[in-house]
């Protein structure tokens, strides 16, 4: 009984309530009443919770009143509940989340958990905030690392607990020449060039001389790794491994870290995922979203390939819920103050408009949702990029009701899935700035490895601000954790599809040339299929 009542006493006070006496024991008595099993009544009182806050007399101490009525009009309608239940709205549970609408939450070593920063952030930026960025991604990292089971100790004696690995500081290397390290920071260089590696408490330089090779993945200048070595009377560390960080699982983050709205859309409790996805697997089997990337408007024939690929939907009767569409949407760069460029670049747009509201259908139902790339017209190039400029799209806004013009990187949050949209020539700045990687890597390693090292490190852009310029007060929006659901890396380099960790990464390819490219994510499966469409009007697409 004592668990219950900490439950139900958890759950409220996560939308912001305080249970009395009274109200804790009505609680209590309905979950007796209804012989809620113990592993069901954090999702019952969930509900409760949420219904209660959606009263407009909703007190931050639960009123016992609004609580009984918020019961009744359960009963009320609970006859009608298989019929509701067999509904499942989907549109209901599908946001679009730009990057500068997400809150911040900071790591607070203090409390050992997340604190929502306070105040509105602002693209400027200050010295203390690019500071405060870089020591959020290494304690997120940190306290995900200190949690795996190969440094965290068991409670029970047992022999396992001598091969734990014990980090170590930069602060703790002085004096003890010859003795063995495993340390964790940051790679960057120093004045002198020298490689090192850095952490809150200082910098040692890293000698490669003894080692082989590195573990799997892309190692470069800002990526966050793992280094064990030896440390030498020249105070440098004689390296004999390097590897990147373990990386935690959705579901394990979620199970500690559930109650926080990471995406500012209302968090949701893991009884509640469960639930969202089996529903979605059996009731919205065949629901997809499209994903192109490099969606050139300038070439006519990509205006063909998009009709040809519409054509097809209301063909087989299978409408996409969303579409997105991300840059480049011009196959080269407009000088800037060319008048003339810029009024093509807006016609082009205007082109797409008349061709999506040619499909009434479509226009009504689908979800249209235009990412720019590196090429693309907009108020900033550092990450995140805002979308856009509204003045080049006035008519696809005015004519296309469900249009939405998101930042780069931008976030879909569909029930329980997360799905991050990033477009960036991603592959190609990587491999400009290792500083280390495996010696004859072949092609389906490379996109292991990229897949593998964005993922471990927790960020869409693991590299310093002086390779890829971001805004401090914003850099949260690149980051990974907890894992999302699936991530769509739209890069110039060529289709993949792979899932790590329970994350499904894909890269939808290019959708240029006669043969067009692009993915279909299927969100009941949490997987994408590879989508090929040629303008010989003799052939289908798969």
């Amino acid at each position: 009984m004592a668990d219950r009542r900490h439950v139900i006493i958890k759950v409220f006070r996560k939308y912001g309530h305080s249970l009395g006496p009274e109200s804790l024991e009505f609680l209590e008595d309905l979950l007796d009443r209804h012989d809620i099993a113990d592993e069901e009544v954090e999702y019952s009182i969930e509900w409760m919770a949420q219904e209660y806050n959606k009263q407009d007399d909703a007190q931050m101490k639960v009123s016992l009143d609004v609580l009984q009525r918020v019961y009744e009009t359960f009963q009320n309608g609970d006859n009608n509940e298989d019929e509701g239940h067999s509904q499942l709205d989907s549109d209901s549970h599908l946001f679009f989340i730009d990057a500068y609408e997400m809150p911040l939450w900071n790591w607070s070593v203090e409390r050992s958990t997340f604190e929502r920063a306070q105040g509105t952030l602002t693209a400027s930026g200050s010295a203390d905030s690019r500071v405060f960025a870089a020591r959020n991604r290494l304690n997120v990292i940190k306290q995900c690392v200190l949690r795996n089971d190969h440094f965290s100790p068991s409670t029970l004696p047992s022999k396992d607990r001598q091969n734990l690995l014990t980090l170590k500081s930069t602060k703790q290397l002085l004096g003890r020449a010859g003795d063995r390290f495993l340390l964790f920071g940051m790679l960057t260089h120093s004045k002198e060039g020298k490689l090192c590696l850095e952490d809150q408490d200082g910098a040692v330089e890293l000698d490669f001389s003894q080692l082989e090779q590195p573990s799997e993945g892309l190692f470069t200048e800002g990526c966050f790794a793992l280094v064990e070595g030896d440390y030498t009377e020249d105070a440098t560390l004689l390296v004999i491994a390097i590897g990147h960080p373990p990386c935690e699982s959705r579901e394990a983050a979620r199970s500690i870290y559930g109650h926080i709205d990471f995406l500012g859309r209302g968090a949701t409790t893991l009884l509640e995922d469960k639930q969202f996805a089996s529903r979605v697997q059996l009731e919205l089997p065949d629901l997809r979203f499209f994903v192109l990337s490099d969606v050139w408007l300038d070439k006519p024939d990509t205006l063909l390939g998009l009709r040809k690929m519409f054509d097809n939907c209301m063909e087989n009767s299978f409408i996409p819920k969303v579409i997105v569409l991300c840059g480049n949407f011009t196959s080269v760069g407009i000088p800037q103050g060319n008048g003339r460029e810029l009024r093509k670049y807006q016609d082009n747009f205007e082109a797409l408009a008349d061709l999506i509201t040619s499909y009434p259908l479509l226009t009504r139902t689908t979800h249209f949702v235009l990412v720019p790339g590196p090429l693309d017209v907009t108020i900033n190039s550092v990450l995140p990029r805002r979308p856009i400029l509204s003045s080049f799209v006035s008519r696809l806004k005015s004519r296309v009701p469900n249009v939405h013009f998101a930042s780069n990187p931008c976030r879909i949050k569909f029930f329980e899935q997360e799905i991050v949209i990033f477009r960036e020539d991603l592959m190609s700045r990587m491999l400009r700035n290792l500083v280390g990687v495996k010696p004859d890597v072949k092609n389906d390693d490379l996109k292991r490895y990229l897949v593998q090292t964005i993922l471990d490190q927790s960020h869409l852009m693991p590299v310093t601000t002086s390779i890829q310029p971001t805004l401090s007060e914003l850099d949260h929006a690149l980051r990974l954790y907890p894992l999302p659901t699936a991530v769509v890396l739209a890069d110039k380099y060529e289709r993949y599809q792979m899932t790590y960790e329970g994350c499904h990464v894909f890269n939808p390819g290019r959708f240029v040339g006669n043969t067009f490219t692009f993915s279909a994510y299927a969100p009941a499966r949490r997987e994408s299929e590879e989508c090929v469409l040629d303008l010989d009007p003799e052939e289908g697409w798969s």
